[in-house]
């Protein structure tokens, strides 16, 4: 895989076997609803696989991005692509970071801490329907700025609400098997 935009633009990175990638067309398409610079925000990828779109924010220039995976594997894939890239994990002065737990628990965590996002991404597996659990406990937790986006990448077959919490759809848009739905906070 390759980052499509931004300082890193054209760098290959891993992909874990077994997971079903963001697509290159879905993850442009979300880079062209976010905004080509992303300078200065911070992203949470849940479900990361391999971090892909943490990868593609960065290298369009946000300050912090936090990949959550369940999958022990996939975590230490993002690291290395991390690694490969050289995006800073440094504890003094952290680009990224990456979780290894279950996305529900951390989600939990994260608000406890105090932690907050300018952007949500989140691509469940599709086998599990969990793209709508994911979203309610996104919107529960305060952890997203007031002015911010959740990008949910779920399967045709799980139909997102219109509304969650604060949360509005402002765009959706098929992509194969596939649906991107962009959620803006007030």
């Amino acid at each position: 895989m390759k980052i499509l935009g931004g300082y890193l633009k054209g760098k290959n990175y891993f992909m874990p076997k077994g997971i079903r990638p963001t697509q290159d067309v879905v993850r442009k398409a979300v880079f062209d609803i976010l905004g080509q610079d992303l300078n200065g925000l911070s992203l949470l990828d849940l479900f990361a696989g391999s971090g892909s779109v943490a990868l593609e924010a960065v290298s369009r220039g946000a300050q912090r991005v936090v990949c959550v995976e369940k999958d022990l594997r996939c975590a230490q894939i993002i690291q290395e692509n991390l690694s490969l890239l050289k995006i800073s994990t440094q504890e003094m002065d952290p680009k990224a970071w990456v979780i290894h737990g279950d996305v529900f628990l951390v989600l939990q965590h994260l608000n406890l801490q105090g932690k907050k996002f300018d952007i949500a991404f989140l691509d469940p597996p599709f086998e599990l329907e969990m793209a709508k659990k994911a979203l309610k406990t996104i919107t529960e937790h305060d952890i997203l700025r007031p002015a911010c986006f959740i990008v949910a990448q779920h399967s045709k077959r799980e139909i997102l609400p219109e509304q969650s919490g604060r949360f509005s759809i402002i765009r959706q848009k098929e992509y194969g098997s596939s649906v991107v739905s962009v959620y803006e906070g007030s």
